[in-house]
């Protein structure tokens, strides 16, 4: 992990997957818009590359050397978006870290917009899109996670979850504290402030191809937020096992006085059939849900790491000189 840089005020950071094309003029609109804000000299722009299958890490070694404000981090294996940016993290040294994503779906010049938010008092400001550009389902995940946070993470109505946000560096330096393998970025943010802001910000098409996030990405990301900062799945799957156990009693008393006033009351075969089939559903999907908290558990006691750099732009230290970080 780097120290803060009293200089630096600004620390701007990207994971970059399948990016090659888009990287040189995504480099070029930062630093424009720095310049814009006066912040020549006094801002950093960290990229880090998720172990992309296509020429990134040449393009961001290249960019690198001909920026001096730009340094790249190369990792050996692809973590995610969530464990890549924490990667990016470790090594920001300015004043305010600001974290967004590499399509040039968000825009640079946002970036001042943002610092000033946090300079009256704020801990986090995230942004708002105004024209959202996702695909449907996207749009309608997003808002489905953002309604889940509400109520799992305690998040501020009227604040949306997106990607492009900037944290004071003391908030960084608590979320990076967190050495589990499976990060969910906004939930560590919200377990240390509730200081949270937003400005809007225009939502641009994608610069240059096509985006990678999927619908599995998706509930992953769901799965990553309800089970690593929530036992509320927990407590779910207990309050349906007290009902299921209700209902059972129920359709016991209910069975023998039948019996009982009837003797020659049918028994079903169907009914049976499908009160079996709905609660060994039920009893299933228990067990999975305390499979997935003991999974988790389990690879953090054994050291699962959340990112292995390979090499950054500053150092090359090349295949031997690789540093492991959980």
């Amino acid at each position: 992990m780097n120290q803060p840089d009293a200089g630096l005020e600004l620390s701007i950071v990207v994971p970059v997957y399948r990016s090659a094309t888009i990287l040189p003029e995504l480099v070029r609109q930062v630093r424009e818009a720095m310049a814009a804000e006066g912040l020549d000299g006094r801002f950093e722009l960290i990229l880090v590359n998720d172990a992309s299958p296509d020429d990134s890490w040449p393009v961001i070694r290249s960019l690198a050397a001909g920026h001096g404000f730009l340094r790249g981090i190369h990792l050996r294996k692809n973590v995610g978006q969530h464990n890549a940016t924490i990667a990016g993290l470790h090594h920001a040294r300015g004043r305010i870290v600001a974290i967004m994503d590499d399509d040039l779906q968000h825009p640079p010049d946002a970036l001042g917009d943002m610092v000033r938010a946090l300079d009256q008092g704020h801990d986090v400001c995230y942004t708002r899109y105004l024209n959202r550009q996702h695909r449907w389902w996207r749009q309608a995940g997003s808002r489905f996670n953002d309604w889940v946070a509400t109520r799992l993470l305690g998040k501020p109505r009227g604040v949306y979850l997106s990607s492009f946000k900037a944290l004071r560096r003391e908030i960084v330096d608590e979320v990076i504290k967190y050495d589990g393998p499976y990060t969910y970025l906004d939930g560590l943010i919200l377990d240390v402030t509730h200081a949270v802001t937003a400005v809007d910000v225009v939502h641009r098409p994608r610069h240059d191809g096509k985006s990678t996030y999927t619908l599995r990405r998706l509930l992953s990301l769901w799965a990553k937020m309800a089970t690593s900062f929530s036992i509320l799945p927990l407590r779910l799957a207990s309050y349906l096992g007290f009902l299921m156990a209700g209902l059972s009693l129920a359709m016991v008393v209910f069975v023998v006085v039948a019996k009982f006033m009837n003797p020659d009351y049918p028994q079903g075969w169907a009914s049976l059939i499908a009160a079996v089939l709905f609660i060994g559903g039920v009893q299933t999907l228990c067990i999975g849900m305390i499979g997935e908290y003991l999974g988790r558990a389990y690879l953090k006691l054994n050291g699962r790491p959340q990112f292995v750099i390979g090499t950054t732009t500053w150092t090359e230290r090349g295949a031997d000189g690789g540093t492991r970080v959980r």
